[in-house]
């Protein structure tokens, strides 16, 4: 309101405005700032790979099925249910890029998103039940309202690897949203939980309630370099032009 009453006063004067409606736009001047840089701090404390947007995003390249999911994602309201989102297979097609583009815009509308690669979260939760800080540390994400977790799948070893990650994904049932990446289906989790009953308990609560999007794509690199090789062996060449 300092920055702007000057300008606001100017045009009021131009308008001929009442002072109710310059103390109005003030007032909704000031309102639009805060949420923009209430968005800027959300989006930040995020740790999102700001270049993995949805204007990045290239849903042609997607299934038609796939796209309407992700769409049908952007207005938040899963996250007001508790509902998780599980992206699945292969390595390389994608659907880190779209649960990311995803989770941006969610951060866009003030939810708070945190983005964290398995691996690193793992680790994260092992040195907190080291120094018995893990149900503060649980406590602690579960203040954000969706938790994207990427690549689940590469924690194979180690049982309390498994431990603190069943223990999170337990914490969170029901009390908040998880996104999640994996190149493993269902079938193959019992390499990542081991034991088949905590296996059957994981993927109970995860998909309890859900949107599961399966994009059987080939990987970015492997699409590119067949379109290269395609291309090369369409071109004649100097001796086949001549």
């Amino acid at each position: 309101m300092r920055a702007q009453h000057e300008e606001v006063a100017r045009q009021a004067t131009a308008e001929s405005w009442s002072y109710p409606e310059c103390l109005l736009e003030l007032v909704q001047r000031e309102c639009q700032q805060r949420r923009h840089k209430r968005i800027e701090r959300v989006l930040k404390a995020s740790k999102l790979p700001w270049e993995k947007n949805w204007a990045a995003l290239d849903l042609k390249r997607l299934p038609l099925k796939g796209v309407q999911q992700l769409r049908s994602l952007l207005s938040g309201d899963f996250v007001d249910r508790c509902e998780n989102v599980l992206v699945f297979r292969p390595p390389g097609s994608g659907k880190t890029h779209a649960l990311c583009a995803v989770s941006q815009e969610l951060t866009r509308l003030g939810r708070r998103v945190l983005f964290t690669k398995c691996t690193l979260l793992v680790q994260e939760l092992l040195a907190a039940k080291r120094d018995l800080r893990l149900p503060a540390l649980i406590k602690r994400l579960n203040q954000w309202e969706a938790l994207c977790i990427d690549d689940l799948g590469y924690v194979q070893q180690g049982r309390e690897k498994r431990d603190v990650l069943f223990t999170l994904l337990a914490e969170r049932y029901e009390r908040g949203s998880v996104l999640v990446t994996s190149n493993m289906p269902f079938s193959k989790w019992e390499q990542i939980f081991k034991d088949p009953m905590t296996t059957a308990a994981a993927v109970d609560r995860l998909v309890h309630h859900s949107v599961i999007i399966e994009m059987n794509l080939p990987s970015y690199g492997a699409d590119k370099a067949r379109k290269r090789k395609a291309a090369g062996e369409a071109d004649p060449g100097p001796e086949k032009a001549s």
